[in-house]
């Protein structure tokens, strides 16, 4: 589990000639590390100067704190599932049934190697939307913490958002390629909500 792996192992197994793990568990990784960015920040934001915020910081930190494994998951998940797509292309295609039983395969574990990009734009959606909220209140020492999560957070997402459109193009269903069509939107808005978080960080920081 990569959860457990020793930094360097994953990172050697990320720079190997070996198609897993890849960008959608690096993605993940980016969205673990705004998580706990985030946690940081919040747990810096405590005390009597903060008093009025107590509740917010804790309800922040244990979200925060909860988004971290969640997302360790999905890069374990997003490797699974892309070396189950790689299964799928080398299936048997001599005979007719063959290739319909290959292509049939094909579709089932490209949909299926969706699910975790599509829950990965929504925990780090959460990430940007935590950072929002703690950027008005935060202890200013780290403030600038806030932005680096927001940008880790845009990279899972943006990366998510190209393993989707790698997917759609793949995906001969028109019902699930529209339904992930309006999931795309959805994480477009999520990156530009990344910029308005990084945008007011640097306002408190220049005030």
């Amino acid at each position: 589990m990569i959860g457990s792996e020793n930094l360097n192992d994953y990172l050697t197994r990320l720079a190997s000639r070996e198609p897993t793990p890849g960008g959608g568990a690096a993605a993940a990784l980016h969205a673990a590390q705004g998580a706990a960015l985030i946690a940081m920040v919040a747990r810096y934001t405590t005390g009597a100067k903060y008093a009025e915020h107590a509740e917010q910081s804790l309800r922040i930190t244990t979200r925060a704190d909860s988004i971290i494994p969640e997302a360790l998951r999905l890069a374990d998940d997003d490797e699974k599932a892309f070396a189950a797509v790689i299964a799928a292309y080398r299936l048997p295609s001599d005979s007719q049934e063959d290739r319909a039983a290959r292509s049939r395969a094909v579709q089932q574990a490209t949909i299926a190697a969706a699910a975790p990009p599509r829950a990965l734009i929504g925990l780090a959606t959460e990430v940007i939307d935590l950072g929002r909220e703690l950027a008005e209140f935060s202890n200013p020492n780290v403030i600038s913490d806030v932005a680096a999560a927001s940008e880790a957070a845009r990279a899972a997402i943006a990366t998510a958002l190209i393993t989707l459109d790698m997917n759609i193009s793949a995906i001969a269903d028109e019902a699930v390629r529209a339904e992930f069509t309006d999931e795309l939107r959805d994480g477009h808005d999520a990156v530009r909500s990344a910029q308005a978080v990084t945008d007011r960080v640097r306002e408190k920081v220049m005030a």
